[in-house]
């Protein structure tokens, strides 16, 4: 089957929102951009505009609600020159405020619809842009009045467009109830902004194409936010889009019990949850694998939730694991997550650009360290269906041959312990830690409970780590019951690691 032509389009000078159609705008259509005031639509617009003057195209701002001196001030603030764009004011002058103004014996509604059309024509006439805003369709359909009169002009206004060679956007905030559906439909492509206000933390934005005539969009919300420099879009991310080909060789820890526990190593590709009560040493083990990765020229990412980078780093060199080395040598990055100040697809474009190296470094990561899961969960308490998009952030991942390791606390310290989420089934290798009493001294166990890509060794073997690093003792094989907190000790002292 002949696949279908896709038309002719013009960029919307948004990357994200360029991905998400495909390209860009319809050329020579009308599209709609609806949303509550406040949402970005104005900014959306703007960026349209500037793109088509950087392209050398004319460009035509029509404003019926916003002053001239409104929007330059806009632009400002986002950095912006607005030289290359036509702007033409519709707002009512001070002259329609005075008595003699307002009466007549024609209806005052009448006069206005025709004066600003016939206003907008012309300018359109005057300066046959390529690209043009109407911002908004709101005024309109005051001066209208009437639904029937409002969506009659609309189509009108369409009608003429088309015969101009224009691409055109009209702005709506959302505040006409039945009629702005009716809209909808007249419109060739339509897109609505959303801002969610969350009880902690800034804002949340996202967006939806509901229509876009001739164009397989990508469909459903898609996170965005308003920075200096305009709108940044973040495409929901799709792992069957991203396959890919990659060397299978598995990633060491550079420990070798550690090693022998995994079957030697991490296979590329898949994701690994280091699970356990808080302090059992699961950041340590993420750091060792970052450090060993590092040592074979690999680039690791390490995003962090819960503690500060110098933390980290101080903890990191108390332990003598030679992070420091690979951090300055640009092999190790980190970034701190701000709880209250993220959202699920930001975080998304984040790992993805890294993964590819489009980030700063400019080299793609081979190994994604999420440190934890319980700071990724609190961080974006009231999103819903974390875990399907953390499970489509993973299958991206494995699908581009990523190695990812993800930590995550249980509440409790010893005996029955629960996490704040299952997510055992979502990741491909499993290790589990746990704390022990024996002569008289707490104690740190580590087994390997789950690994789908190849053989593991099924023993519980102690872990320690001092200034000298890591250490991981030989199997726990006279103890029964390591696993639930208290276990039952059944040989000899000896056998444990000594404690000085």
């Amino acid at each position: 089957m002949e696949q279908a032509e896709q038309p002719e389009v013009v960029s919307c000078g948004i990357p994200g929102l360029d991905n998400i159609l495909r390209g860009g705008f319809p050329r020579y259509c009308l599209s709609l951009i609806s949303g509550m005031p406040g949402t970005g639509k104005t900014t959306l617009a703007m960026q349209f505009l500037l793109d088509g003057a950087r392209r050398g195209e004319s460009c035509l701002y029509v404003t019926l609600s916003e002053s001239r001196s409104e929007i330059e001030m806009v632009a400002r603030s986002h950095g912006w020159d607005l030289s290359g764009i036509s702007i033409t004011e519709l707002v009512p002058s001070e002259q329609n405020l005075s008595a003699d103004n307002q009466l007549t014996v024609f209806s005052p509604s009448e006069l206005e619809l025709g004066e600003t059309t016939q206003a907008m024509i012309a300018a359109v006439d005057k300066h046959r842009p390529l690209r043009l805003v109407l911002d908004s369709l709101s005024e309109i359909r005051l001066i209208a009045q009437s639904g029937l009169r409002y969506r009659r002009q609309v189509l009108a206004l369409k009608q003429y467009f088309s015969g101009r060679q224009c691409t055109v956007l009209m702005l709506d905030d959302k505040t006409g109830g039945i009629e702005d559906d009716h809209l909808q439909s007249i419109a060739h492509g339509v897109i609505t902004l959303e801002q969610i206000a969350n009880q902690l933390g800034a804002e949340r934005r996202r967006l939806r194409v509901v229509k876009m005539r001739g164009i397989a969009f990508r469909g459903g919300f898609h996170d965005f936010n308003i920075r200096r420099g305009g709108l940044e879009v973040y495409p929901r991310l799709v792992a069957a889009e991203h396959l890919s080909s990659f060397d299978e060789t598995a990633i060491p820890s550079g420990n070798p019990q550690l090693d022998d526990l995994l079957g030697g190593g991490i296979p590329p590709g898949t994701s690994t949850l280091l699970m356990g009560p808080a302090g059992t040493g699961k950041s340590t083990i993420a750091t060792q694998f970052a450090t060993a990765a590092a040592a074979r020229g690999l680039r690791t990412a390490m995003f962090v939730f819960d503690e500060s980078i110098g933390t980290l780093r101080s903890r990191s060199r108390n332990l003598g694991v030679g992070f420091e080395q690979a951090l300055q040598s640009g092999l190790i990055s980190i970034q701190q997550v701000d709880p209250a100040e993220l959202s699920p697809g930001e975080f998304a474009a984040i790992v993805r650009s890294a993964a590819e190296g489009t980030d700063r470094s400019g080299m793609p990561s081979k190994l994604i360290v999420i440190d934890s899961l319980n700071g990724y969960l609190n961080a974006m308490p009231e999103e819903k269906f974390l875990t399907a998009q953390l499970h489509e952030l993973l299958a991206f991942l494995g699908q581009v041959g990523v190695a990812t390791i993800m930590t995550l606390a249980q509440t409790g310290m010893v005996g029955a312990m629960q996490a704040p989420v299952d997510t055992t089934y979502l990741a491909d290798n499993v290790l589990l830690f746990r704390y022990f009493e024996a002569t008289g001294w707490v104690r740190r166990a580590l087994s390997v409970v789950k690994k789908r890509n190849g053989r593991h060794e099924r023993t519980i073997r102690e872990l320690d780590m001092d200034g000298n690093g890591i250490k991981i003792g030989e199997p726990l094989s006279d103890f029964q019951g390591i696993l639930t907190g208290v276990p039952t000790y059944v040989g000899r002292a000896d056998r444990l690691m000594d404690r000085k």
